[in-house]
Formats: structure tokens, sequence, C-alpha cells
């Protein structure tokens, strides 16, 4: 072989590896921010609908304790949450969803509190927060997902 043809080839392969390296980091670069971008979606959709699941919760909540008569487009609209949760979130934010749900009703069937009762049990912590393990298993999701 002459060894214009060997210079020739080297100058090709360089040119073709370079090329393909050039065109593998920037499919490596796109495929990156798509999956951050759909990591930031996921995160948004989740924030909204977790934000109207605990306000129409707190609302229920706060009725069911002073009021006998469920308002129920109230529990079908949290029944609705909970199914978009079903779809969107991991099974621990669901059953605590659930869990939420069923402390709810349950509060309907339970003598109506008085405001001096509401207040001992503010300061005693107990039976006011049905929130809490759902608030905490949603931060622990945001976690996970955020250290991907």
């Amino acid at each position: 072989m002459d060894v214009a043809y060997i210079s020739a080839l080297s100058a090709l392969a360089g040119s073709v590896i370079g090329g393909l390296t050039s065109g593998v980091t920037t499919w490596l670069n796109q495929r990156s921010q798509a999956k951050a971008e759909q990591i930031a979606q996921d995160l948004s959709r989740r924030r909204e609908l977790y934000a109207d699941f605990i306000v129409s919760a707190s609302k229920a909540y706060g009725q069911a304790l002073v009021v006998s008569e469920p308002k129920i487009e109230e529990l079908i609209g949290l029944y609705a949450m909970i199914s978009r949760m079903r779809a969107l979130s991991s099974p621990r934010i669901v059953a605590c969803a659930e869990q939420v749900l069923l402390e709810t009703t349950s509060a309907y069937f339970e003598p109506n509190r008085t405001v001096p009762e509401l207040r001992e049990l503010i300061k005693s912590g107990t039976g006011i927060d049905p929130l809490k393990d759902f608030a905490e298993a949603v931060r622990e999701e945001r976690r996970v997902l955020l250290s991907r």
C-alpha cells in the first residue's frame, strides 16, 4: 500500500470517529435534557394535584368535625383526586390519601365537635391532622424523584 493511501484512510477514519463521537454526545445530551424536562413536568403535575388534595381534604375534614351531613360532591372530588394519584404517584401516597378519606368519612359519623373540643384537639395534637402522613409521604417522594 502506498503511504498516501494510509494517510488518507487515517484521516477518513479520524473524521468518522470524530463525527460519531459528536453525534453520540449530542444524542446523550438531548436524551438527558428530555428526561429532566419530563421529571420537571411530572413533579409539577404532582405538586398541583397534591396541593388541590390537601386543600380539599382539609376543608372536608374540617366540615366533618362540626357537621353530621357530608357534602357528597366534596367526597367525590377527593375520590377523583385519589384516582389521579393512582396513575401518577407511588403506592404509599395513594395509601395515605385513602387513609385521609377514610378518616374524613369516619369523622362524619362521630358526634360533632364543639369549639372548646377543637381547641383541645389542636393543643394536644391528636386527631386534628389527618394529612400529616400524606404530607410526609409527598415530601419523601419528591426527595427521591429529585435525587434521580
